[in-house]
């Protein structure tokens, strides 16, 4: 299964390789038949980028989950930061079942996403209302192509591991962890959206 908004890449780049194909069929040009064969090569890579398997979504209340692929490389206080590299799938997925009370998209600059200033580059943040207080998750793009999409509206009604949107490649996503849970990864380890459990609520706010 393709990434949603990842249909006009991939016809892109098959028209170009179709068009320098037959320049080299018919022409014997090395530099067409050069750029066809970059034209597949380029393809091959996007028809992985932009792959977006189901996934086994943890459902559960009292606990978050990653609401991306990839490492987490830093966690500054209740926010937990995840890089996503090139061989991640960059399809988000919400940590929480909830509403979207706002999105709220900012342009920036091109820092590398897993710098501690990329929140200085193009960002799209969701703030979503659940049963168990705000949270907010911000895409943060990076370096390459600055591109967010976004799947979800402002007062959609979220799953928890539903999807609400992709960053085009390499990119960073930040979530806020509320009061009642206890952040349950840790610097470097590796998570995937919609399955990895990120922080769970504490017994006393279960009210065990």
């Amino acid at each position: 299964m393709l990434a949603k908004g990842s249909t006009p890449w991939i016809v892109a780049v098959l028209i170009f390789t179709t068009i320098s194909g037959a320049g080299a069929y018919f022409i014997k040009d090395p530099y067409m038949e050069f750029a066809a064969y970059m034209g597949v090569m380029f393809c091959v890579f996007l028809l992985r980028f932009f792959r977006d398997p189901e996934r086994n979504i943890k459902m559960c209340k009292n606990c978050m989950v990653a609401p991306a692929d990839g490492k987490v490389i830093d966690i500054r206080g209740r926010t937990v930061c995840i890089f996503m590299n090139f061989q991640n799938v960059h399809v988000n997925r919400t940590p929480l079942a909830g509403t979207i009370r706002n999105i709220e998209h900012k342009k920036g600059g091109y820092i590398p996403a897993f710098c501690k200033d990329s929140d200085r580059n193009e960002r799209n943040k969701i703030i979503l209302d659940t049963e168990h207080g705000e949270v907010s998750v911000t895409q943060i793009a990076g370096t390459i192509t600055r591109r967010i999409v976004t799947y979800v509206k402002k007062g959609d009604i979220t799953q928890q591991g539903q999807r609400f949107g992709m960053i085009r490649f390499g990119s960073r996503v930040d979530v806020t962890i509320p009061e009642a849970f206890e952040i349950s990864c840790k610097k470097g380890d590796n998570v995937y959206a919609g399955e990895t459990v990120i922080a769970i609520k504490n017994a006393y706010n279960r009210g065990e």
